[in-house]
């Protein structure tokens, strides 16, 4: 009497069956979109871009058009909004915009000086009271800058610097964000390795710092001087408290008389909305520049690891 042959080959795995309705379940089933988080950036992003669009177009209107047109409908003086802000008292507009490039690039460039040095010894130096002296940068951090304005006012007022360009920048200097971000970058990017081969190699503190962790920290000191330059750019109360000059003042400042005036004035809104318009341009052109040449940084930092 024969018996039937078994099979040595692994029995072929049958689909899952579903417990509560006993049908079989596709193993590759299509994954669904996440309808919530997508619908809530897309939200988010109308939220952030509506203003911008509505400056954009209003930037084209002539003063009648601004009131009589549709709100998103866009109009045919923006040529002759540009040339009339040129030439509103003799150019005092691009002034400003100096004004303005001159403190954010140089207190920005100053600011992240400022900021490397003391994030390199936070992160790499022992010494007593370190982290104490960290703490009470981080509460710098914590602290709004209008608690600071008056007092820096008064400490100036004292020097006879206020109502000067100096009267702005300086306060610019230390900023304890960029001191927090240069310490943690520092940390990570900077091996105490390194550090400690530059010296046995006889290398000086600041040769070790130019030469091994400034280049290091390249990246993270690009990220600081981006968001100081587009916070001084934006900044507004400081100037406020501090300048009574016009021709000091600027770009945030100016335009603000200019909105005073427009309530008698209302040619002069069309002048607002164009110069806050053009104000807006050399940030973006540097938030694009300054992001290629990070990730260029990153790219080249991750071959040369």
């Amino acid at each position: 009497m024969s018996t039937p042959a078994v099979s040595d080959a692994a029995p072929a795995v049958l689909p899952a069956a579903d417990t509560a309705s006993g049908t079989a379940r596709s193993p590759s089933r299509p994954r669904r979109t996440a309808l919530v988080p997508t619908v809530t950036l897309l939200l988010g992003a109308l939220y952030c871009l509506l203003p911008v669009a509505w400056v954009v177009i209003a930037a084209t209107k002539s003063g009648r058009e601004l009131f009589s047109t549709f709100t998103f409908l866009p109009g045919s003086g923006f040529t002759d909004n540009v040339r009339e802000l040129s030439a509103y008292r003799g150019g005092l507009y691009w002034k400003w915009m100096g004004n303005s490039a001159l403190y954010a690039g140089l207190g920005a460039v100053l600011s992240t000086a400022v900021s490397a040095l003391s994030g390199y010894a936070l992160a790499v130096y022992r010494f007593r009271g370190r982290e104490s002296l960290f703490n009470v940068l981080l509460a710098g951090v914590l602290m709004p800058p209008v608690i600071l304005a008056v007092p820096q006012y008064l400490l100036l007022a004292k020097a006879d610097l206020t109502d000067s360009y100096l009267s702005v920048l300086l306060p610019l200097v230390l900023s304890p964000y960029g001191v927090y971000l240069s310490r943690i970058y520092a940390t990570a990017a900077v091996p105490s390795e390194m550090v400690e081969a530059g010296r046995m190699d006889g290398a000086g503190e600041w040769r070790i710092f130019t030469r091994i962790a400034l280049p290091m920290m390249v990246p993270g000191l690009v990220t600081v001087f981006l968001f100081q330059f587009v916070a001084v750019w934006n900044n507004f109360l400081l100037p406020y408290i501090m300048l009574s000059d016009d021709e000091k003042f600027p770009v945030t400042l100016g335009l603000y008389t200019l909105l005073e005036q427009g309530s008698n004035t209302p040619a002069l809104y069309t002048l607002v909305i164009t110069g806050a318009l053009l104000a807006v341009v050399p940030l973006v052109a540097l938030f694009l520049v300054v992001q290629r040449f990070w990730s260029l940084d990153l790219l080249s930092g991750a071959v040369k690891s």
